[in-house]
């Protein structure tokens, strides 16, 4: 389902402003590649099988990515507004995705298709530097989130994510916290237990 929420020009400024600065042309430019879209909560934004061809640029709203394991489902990322999600692999490798992308509350997204994206950007450079960037931050983000599972302990995981996400943990259910974490529910259960314990204490 696709729908205007805010406007085009808005959403381009938006990127701008976070990635770099733009000339009138290069935002009409990036204005018209924009493609809104809105979902009902719940709703499958990419399934899995699919080949992805879009970067998304979320608007207003919270998605995750997932994906299935030995017949369990494992979340892999959570993002809210002002967010990019992409499933890298299938992104650039034209392959078939394995994870999925579902939202979690009424969202609005703005799909970017990454071959109009790469031709644009090749022609005008703040582009090119907004697309660098883009990637740049994707690829800071997984390795943030890989260091934090190899590195912390389940409490440190819950607390970093409460200081870089704090809108994930008010938002996003338990159960899908607990598992883009890698703990049970259980676990993340003590876990804020024990952590408000020690808020509580004089």
């Amino acid at each position: 389902m696709r729908e205007n929420s805010k406007n085009r020009r808005d959403i381009a400024r938006e990127l701008a402003r976070k990635y770099t600065t733009m000339t009138h042309e290069e935002l009409d430019v990036l204005e018209n590649l924009l493609v809104p879209m809105k979902f009902a909560k719940g709703e499958i934004v990419l399934q899995a099988g699919d080949v992805s061809k879009h970067l998304y640029y979320i608007e207003k709203g919270l998605v995750r990515l997932f994906y299935y394991k030995n017949g369990k489902e494992l979340t892999e990322y959570m993002a809210v507004e002002g967010s990019i999600v992409i499933c890298i692999e299938s992104l650039f490798n034209e392959e078939p995705s394995r994870l999925q992308i579902q939202t979690l509350e009424p969202t609005v997204l703005y799909a970017i298709p990454k071959k109009q994206l790469e031709v644009v950007a090749s022609h005008h450079g703040n582009i090119q530097v907004l697309y660098s960037r883009i990637l740049e931050e994707v690829l800071k983000r997984s390795q943030v989130y890989a260091d934090l599972l190899r590195f912390e302990t389940a409490q440190e995981r819950y607390k970093r994510m409460c200081k870089l996400m704090p809108q994930l943990i008010l938002r996003a259910p338990l159960l899908y916290v607990a598992s883009f974490l890698q703990m049970t529910p259980e676990t993340l259960s003590r876990v804020r237990s024990h952590m408000l314990a020690e808020e509580s204490k004089p």
